[in-house]
């Protein structure tokens, strides 16, 4: 039976309990694809708040993004939140994107501005005709349609921001600009989500920020992925695992025992849930859920 895809996230989030949620990237292969709903398939088990599908790098794999967004919400009973970026697309192409989406009953979008079409690091350059930043994207999706939008935010700063402040006041501009959540880029110290939490509250952002959680499961992947995002990879961190770096189930399993504490200490600490980065594979992540009592129903 499909999802009530036609019901915004905005009620689950403001009911007040943790929301949980997943978050895929598209295939580029048939053995991508299979692996995909294979994770799918598993997860839908623990009945998250929503699952998400990644843009690939510079946008694209935005029609397949599109299609398998459409797909989890046609043929399974999980709550889509489609993503849209502002790189590579003019307004008429995003004005496209978002009506395919409505007229796919998918009212829970993401909006990013995206990393700069050279990779990131690079200068930003805007798309002839585009938009140059999420806030944008946000004010758009409002004129268009009735959406529950969502937005980035950086526990470490966005590595383009002067300063923490700053970062903290794009995030309060994208709320009044009509978003209703905000997802954190992943971390590996919870410390840093937290200050950003208060930072935020103390600027008068009201939103939740739910915390984004990539568990070490492959440590050159993660290492890479932290070097793209501008994470920090603590060298605390990384020596552990450098110490087993030859035992694959070993630092999966570190990587697992890490993370669950991390996530208990969020909680703890007040996070309004968890928002899993899952790589397309499900098993650090049904460990993690697992490990903190949130079995599937």
């Amino acid at each position: 039976m499909a999802a009530a895809i036609n019901s915004t996230l905005g009620n689950a989030l403001s009911e007040g309990t943790p929301s949980f949620s997943f978050e895929f990237f598209p295939p580029k292969t048939d053995e991508g694809e299979y692996r995909l709903w294979q994770a799918i398939r598993e997860l839908e088990s623990f009945h998250p708040t929503f699952v998400s599908v990644t843009y690939g790098a510079g946008g694209t794999t935005r029609d397949r993004t599109v299609r398998v967004t459409q797909r989890i919400g046609q043929e399974t009973t999980l709550r889509p939140v489609a993503h849209l970026t502002c790189v590579g697309a003019d307004q008429d192409e995003l004005h496209g994107v978002i009506a395919e989406y409505a007229a796919a009953g998918i009212h829970n979008v993401l909006a990013l501005r995206g990393d700069p079409p050279g990779g990131p690091g690079t200068p930003w350059q805007s798309h002839p005709g585009g938009l140059d930043y999420a806030v944008e994207l946000v004010r758009l999706l409002r004129e268009l349609g009735s959406f529950t939008i969502g937005v980035a935010a950086f526990p470490e700063g966005h590595p383009e921001a002067p300063d923490l402040d700053f970062d903290v006041s794009v995030l309060r501009a994208k709320q009044e600009a009509g978003a209703e959540f905000a997802v954190t880029q992943f971390f590996f110290d919870a410390a840093d989500y937290l200050r950003l939490r208060d930072r935020a509250v103390a600027a008068g952002v009201t939103i939740p920020i739910i915390p984004g959680i990539m568990p070490v499961t492959n440590l050159g992947q993660i290492k890479r992925f932290a070097q793209l995002s501008g994470a920090a990879f603590p060298e605390q961190l990384a020596a552990q695992f450098e110490r087993i770096s030859e035992d694959a189930p070993a630092v999966a399993q570190l990587g697992v025992s890490l993370a669950t504490a991390m996530c208990q200490n969020l909680l703890a600490e007040g996070a309004p849930g968890l928002h899993f980065y899952t790589l397309n594979r499900s098993q650090a992540t049904k460990s993690i859920y697992t490990a903190l009592g949130l079995h599937p129903q």
